[in-house]
């Protein structure tokens, strides 16, 4: 009997799908699951007649792959991961490859790369973007972990990740330990981003625009043909087009709590850890928690009034402002997550291509958009790039969309429509460029009460001073540290 290529541990809906995808590439599958009538379920339903081998335990299934084995873990992030590694390590040897294909915290990545590596395995902990028809028909792969692992699985991953125009996978290798899962939390981030801006993009046309469904539909669809172009803008126009039972629009219907599995919130984690502003991140996963207390704030509507909405301008000029807010508070949510991939690449050593990494999320994934291919070329003519706001064509972009990107904002504000995402972009942009922010006087404060010391624009950074600002705190300051 034919040894399989490669062995998956997960028959949910990503691991039968990419078990499919494997298979109709040329390779031959082994599977498992933990409730082993799953098994019998997918070998006798949509594998049948496939290059797939079911197996009823994990001896089984390690027994039936070719060295080196290669098993790839689609299972609930966490603990599970953990117990199916203990239960998989008697049965591999020196050389053998454990792949974690699930939504993992990057340093539970780090520790298992160093946990497997000890004993003469090795690990790949990848992000697999694009949900359950990406699976099928070509994710977004992000893989890092042990290096020496990544040519064994690579003509593996490039032939069943999606492609661009010209051929090239979605799926390169990130770094080593945790870099891999690092990036598709990131990408999950900035997803986090997008689909809150598009949110507010729709509850401006729905509560100040006074704009239905079905016209709502036409605008994105508009836009998905325009500088927007991109998967979230497509499938919301599909969306809002989409009719319940009764022939009304059933986005209408869908309570408004939004759900989360953590992903953004590690982003926005990480990102106070290594002290960069993702702002606009931050507030997708606070808008999410606001949503969530829904009966809340059904009472707090009936006690707390904002003003009376009453639109009387240019509609149609308005949509046009909305659009270039969109794109220009877009350009801000991807400027600060791949800042905080240059800042983790510092501190985890990862050698992290940035370019590359936008190519990867160009197809199969969940972001997929044209605009990745213009963060590429940003990278690809300055790879030490320090912000995307400062590559000429994002600064072109920006200053082009600025007047809308101000007249939505005011706008919104002036009305009372909640738009967290867009004004946060905004405030961070004019933040960025304004060479003097107030830091001065907050220096000047935590001297007052604490002694915290400050450094002052007439003398050489890295010289600090304390003043006795009341005459009775006496010389004494406190030491300087930074968090």
């Amino acid at each position: 009997m034919k040894k399989a290529d490669i062995g998956l541990v997960g028959l949910a809906v990503m691991g039968e799908n990419l078990v499919l995808n494997m298979e109709s590439h040329g390779y031959t599958v082994a599977v498992f699951n933990r409730t082993v009538d799953k098994v019998d379920q997918f070998v006798n339903g949509r594998a049948k007649g496939k290059n797939i081998i079911g197996t009823r335990s994990i001896q089984e299934l390690v027994q039936s792959l070719a060295s080196p084995r290669k098993v790839m873990l689609m299972v609930k992030a966490g603990k599970p991961v953990d117990e199916f590694i203990e239960l998989l390590l008697p049965h591999l040897e020196k050389g053998d490859i454990i792949i974690d294909g699930g939504n993992s915290h990057f340093p539970d990545s780090i520790r298992r790369t160093k946990y497997l590596e000890e004993k003469g395995l090795m690990f790949i902990g990848t992000g697999v973007s694009g949900g359950e028809e990406g699976a099928l028909n070509g994710p977004s792969i992000m893989p890092g972990g042990s290096p020496a692992a990544w040519p064994h699985v690579k003509p593996i991953f490039q032939s069943i990740a999606a492609k661009v125009a010209d051929g090239t996978p979605c799926c390169d290798w990130v770094g080593k330990d945790g870099a891999g899962h690092f990036v598709k939390m990131v990408h999950n981030g900035i997803e986090y981003g997008d689909m809150q801006l598009i949110c507010e993009a729709y509850q401006i046309m729905k509560e100040l625009l006074g704009m239905n469904a079905d016209e709502m539909h036409k605008v994105f669809t508009k836009w998905n043909e325009g500088i927007l172009d991109s998967y979230l803008i497509e499938i919301t126009r599909d969306i809002l087009a989409y009719k319940d039972t009764d022939g009304s629009p059933l986005v209408d219907k869908i309570l408004d709590t939004a759900g989360q599995k953590g992903t953004g919130k590690w982003t926005s984690v990480v990102s106070l850890d290594l002290g960069i502003p993702l702002t606009l991140i931050s507030e997708a996963v606070y808008g999410r928690c606001l949503s969530a207390i829904k009966e809340e704030r059904v009472a707090a509507s009936k006690v707390l009034a904002g003003p009376t909405i009453a639109f009387k301008g240019d509609k149609e000029a308005f949509l046009k402002d909305l659009e270039l807010a969109l794109y220009a508070s877009k350009i801000v949510s991807y400027a600060q997550g791949f800042t905080l991939l240059r800042e983790a690449a510092k501190e985890f050593a990862w050698d992290l291509n940035y370019g590359s990494i936008a190519l990867m999320w160009r197809g199969g994934c969940i972001i997929r958009s044209a605009f990745l291919g213009k963060i590429n070329d940003a990278f690809n003519t300055n790879p030490t790039l320090a912000n995307l706001l400062l590559d000429p064509f994002f600064k072109i972009k920006v200053d082009e969309a600025q007047p809308a990107w101000r007249r939505v904002v005011a706008a919104a504000i002036t009305h009372g429509v909640w738009v967290p995402a867009f004004s946060t972009a905004l405030n961070y942009f004019d933040g960025y460029r304004n060479a003097r922010l107030p830091a001065n006087l907050l220096q000047a404060q935590r001297d007052y009460f604490g002694a915290h010391q400050y450094e002052r624009i007439d003398k050489p950074r890295g010289e600090f001073f304390h003043t006795n600002w009341t005459g009775r705190g006496g010389e004494t300051a406190s030491s300087t540290y930074s968090i």
